[in-house]
């Protein structure tokens, strides 16, 4: 395995896509901990050179963004890459890498036609894209990928949360919104689980995005001892929505950007589909339940009842226990 200089091009990321790849991140650095790792986003920006920037320390040494493939890159980079992981899937592209003459080349573009290393006979792409890219990762290296372990958050972003969320109290996470309201659990769904999960002794923290600020009178109304973290903090950031997560004996969430950020804290999840595919688009989490809508009736989200999601954090925090 390479012990130089290591990179990953994937076309750009956004802050979901570059949480959905964090795990990847953290199994490269597993298997290369002496390399220098490099984080190549050649046809827009990625999220790791800003708004996640502080989940990355110490597993990326070098971002690059908006570098094309060509001169600009070869320029950038400044020498001779050991390996070189593409992720993305544009033949073009994959062949304009490729004269960037790395020692070892991977990609799974075209079925791994141009990848100077293959898969077993049979493989089948998964369909979740974080697993195709620990596949890469176990190709590059020869042993299991590993992806586990917490982010290294900002000392003031735990601070501030251990502030917001005291020790005591079990608190269970409830993401609220997500990017699409198709995608989204009723607020009424989240105000019967805030009241189950307070009968049964423990603290809902409800996160509430952006997007989601013209629900937090209501919700207020509705479970006035919630506890609202990001709106007493003042601020809406990954790093800080990480890091209440890391406070937290479980979360719930939909299919969101903020699910995926509770997951990237290593809280036990309990993660809800209806319209979209949880095979493609469940967060990375260690502990982690599904509860689909087609289960109860139906596609659409308001099909899940309270009662099996109250269930699933009990058996998640039961396991805690044991």
């Amino acid at each position: 395995m390479p012990a130089g200089r290591v990179a990953a091009y994937v076309d750009l990321d956004l802050v979901g896509d570059a949480l959905i790849k964090l795990p990847f991140v953290r199994a490269l650095r597993d298997a290369y901990p002496r390399a220098e790792l490099i984080w190549i986003a050649g046809r827009g920006p990625t999220a790791y050179a800003d708004a996640l920037a502080p989940l990355t320390t110490g597993l990326l040494d070098r971002v690059i963004e908006r570098s094309g493939v060509g001169r600009g890159l070869h320029a950038a980079l400044g020498g001779r890459l050991d390996l070189l992981i593409d992720t993305q899937s544009r033949v073009a592209t994959t062949l304009a890498l490729r004269l960037l003459r790395p020692r070892r080349f991977i990609s799974a573009a075209a079925d791994f036609w141009l990848s100077e290393v293959r898969p077993r006979p049979g493989y089948r792409k998964p369909r979740r894209l974080v697993r195709r890219l620990l596949d890469l990762a176990e190709l590059s290296s020869g042993r299991p990928a590993r992806p586990a372990g917490a982010p290294v958050l900002p000392a003031a972003a735990a601070e501030r949360a251990a502030r917001l969320l005291p020790p005591g109290p079990c608190y269970v996470a409830q993401a609220v919104g997500a990017g699409g309201r198709h995608k989204a659990w009723p607020a009424e769904r989240h105000i019967a689980l805030a009241h189950a999960l307070l009968a049964a002794g423990r603290q809902p923290v409800m996160i509430l995005g952006p997007a989601e600020q013209e629900a937090l009178g209501p919700l207020q109304a509705a479970v006035p001892t919630a506890r609202f973290p990001l709106q007493e903090a003042g601020e809406v950031t990954p790093a800080l929505t990480i890091a209440l997560g890391a406070r937290c004996a479980a979360a719930v969430a939909a299919d969101c950007g903020a699910g995926h950020m509770l997951a990237a804290s290593g809280a036990p999840m309990v993660s809800l589909f209806g319209p979209t595919d949880p095979e493609k688009f469940a967060p990375w989490a260690e502990r982690l339940t599904i509860l689909r809508a087609q289960a109860h009736g139906g596609a659409e989200m308001h099909h899940i009842p309270p009662a099996p999601v109250l269930a699933a954090v009990e058996a998640l925090l039961a396991e805690s226990r044991a």
